[in-house]
């Protein structure tokens, strides 16, 4: 197995939907192990399965590794001297492959009709196997090239009967490897079926593609889902009969996302109400949307942050990572070989961290899109920057902004006076008429000296400062809600201000 090569890793999607979040969490180790070796990070398009393709899912899967910030070294779109990156313009590569696996008794070919198949399926099942499969202990059995007359093999052939290739399992066999993570695993041959290597279309399935492209991009290392681990024994025995196992890539096989019933589903998030793609994915087959965090309201940095830690840590009490730590410090062997659970209460305290974390200068142009796209018109002298630094540390997710930010951009549509008028009386409409001469009358309009302006006028009007200051907060956002009132009141200037104070004192009379 190869131990000795620039490290070369690669995320092999089909364009079937949606990119999952444990399809990012692939993805980003992949990338941190090459950024930390050095080495390239390729994207391969695997859509050997044509029935399976979905219009638009290849453009999608870039644009969320984009907004995540792990864009590939090398794929369809950047290029590279490994291409085609594309599995379906790689399909006259594979056919010469499964022909030297049948040439030397590793494969065969299956001339067996859907028909004979089920038929197959009907005729062997048993209480002890109620779901038979097509190996060693059927094959014998079946219409294939192991079976058949050489003169009859080569008609059917040369009569272009529809066939497929599949591997031949050898009996009794064990094979293993040593995988990254959970150390040496072996398998025995006869429980494993022969798979098809070459469709009945030319095309090669996953199990062929994947071993041929590997060794002809030179990938160092492998790593994908462990639901990728009964496969494992098909893959090392294709690597040992076409190019020997030294030239093997190291595997690793990172645990499943766990979610609320089990492994953690595409239907999980219209079921419990979250996310569980990167981006919004709508199918164009039945036009159904299914939210992505990026729409819910995520930042990257948060999503990466805690993908990362779903299946690892770096030993210490650390939660928050930036990628560049990440790059740092991560390491195969801290990923876990269990299950790791989403909480998506937990995801969104990692965006709440992140946007506290963040510079408001990093935020301002995100939270400038979140209230644009609410039909807010943002001019560019707003002080935009200062109002995201007075209210970030209250959001969690980014559309948090605009419930939190709309009063400063726009009256409020409504007023909450049922949380003033049961104690409201005379005294404080006396207090609020002196402050709006008081502040009309200031030449320094800033929070600090509307604060001492506003507690001079109540120590002379004998209230205390916190019987008037709920009232003056509903007055200038319309709710019990927002940062420190002065701090908006300076924002908002003093005709506003004034005139939002003036409102509201006439819905009291």
């Amino acid at each position: 197995m190869a131990t000795d090569k620039k490290v070369r890793v690669r995320f092999a999607p089909s364009p079937t939907g949606g990119l999952h979040l444990g399809g990012v969490r692939t993805v980003l180790y992949n990338y941190l192990f090459a950024r930390q070796h050095g080495g390239d990070f390729i994207l391969r398009i695997e859509d050997t399965d044509q029935t399976r393709f979905v219009p638009g899912a290849e453009e999608y899967i870039f644009q969320c590794l984009a907004w995540a910030g792990l864009e590939p070294d090398e794929s369809v779109k950047q290029g590279g001297a490994y291409g085609p990156y594309r599995q379906s313009e790689r399909k006259a590569l594979y056919r010469q492959y499964a022909e030297q696996l049948v040439a030397n008794g590793q494969a065969y070919y299956a001339f067996d009709t859907p028909e004979e198949l089920e038929q197959m399926r009907q005729d062997f099942k048993t209480e002890q196997n109620p779901s038979p499969q097509y190996d060693h202990h059927v094959r014998d059995k079946m219409r294939n090239s192991l079976n058949l007359q050489k003169e009859d093999v080569d008609r059917l052939l040369q009569d272009n009967t529809r066939h497929v290739i599949r591997i031949k399992m050898p009996e009794n066999e064990t094979v293993g490897f040593n995988d990254m993570i959970r150390g040496d695993v072996s398998f025995n041959t006869s429980l494993v079926d022969d798979k098809v290597l070459l469709k009945a279309d030319g095309m090669p399935t996953y199990h062929l593609a994947v071993v041929v492209d590997d060794y002809l991009m030179k990938i160092s290392h492998a790593f994908r889902g462990e639901e990728w681990l009964p496969s494992a024994p098909v893959h090392i025995l294709l690597w040992k009969y076409l190019y020997g196992e030294d030239h093997m890539p190291r595997w690793a096989h990172f645990p499943l996302i766990l979610g609320p019933g089990g492994k953690l589903s595409k239907r999980d998030g219209a079921k419990y109400g979250f996310p569980v793609f990167a981006m919004n994915w709508t199918d164009p087959r039945t036009g159904e949307l299914t939210e992505g965090f990026k729409e819910k309201g995520f930042l990257p940095e948060a999503f990466i942050n805690l993908l990362a830690v779903l299946g690892w840590n770096d030993g210490t009490e650390q939660e928050l990572f930036s990628l560049d730590e990440l790059i740092q410090k991560f390491s195969m062997d801290r990923v876990h070989s269990s299950g790791a659970k989403f909480d998506y209460e937990k995801a969104k305290w990692y965006n709440h961290e992140w946007i506290k974390k963040l510079a408001p200068a990093d935020l301002t142009q995100r939270v400038k899109e979140v209230l644009t796209a609410k039909g807010l018109s943002i001019s560019d002298k707003a002080p935009l920057q200062k109002i995201v630094e007075l209210v970030k540390d209250r959001i969690t997710l980014l559309p948090d902004f605009y419930d939190q930010t709309v009063y400063f951009f726009k009256v409020p549509e409504t007023i909450d006076i049922t949380a003033v008028r049961p104690k409201w009386n005379e005294a404080k409409q006396l207090f609020f008429a002196e402050l709006i001469r008081s502040y009309e009358l200031m030449s320094a309009w800033d929070a600090a000296a509307l604060e001492n302006d506003f507690k001079e006028i109540a120590a002379a009007s004998q209230l205390k400062p916190g019987e008037v200051m709920l009232p003056l907060r509903i007055m200038l956002v319309g709710g019990k809600f927002g940062p420190h009132v002065f701090d908006i009141a300076e924002i908002l200037g003093k005709e506003e201000t004034i005139q939002r104070i003036r409102h509201t004192l006439g819905l009291l009379i």
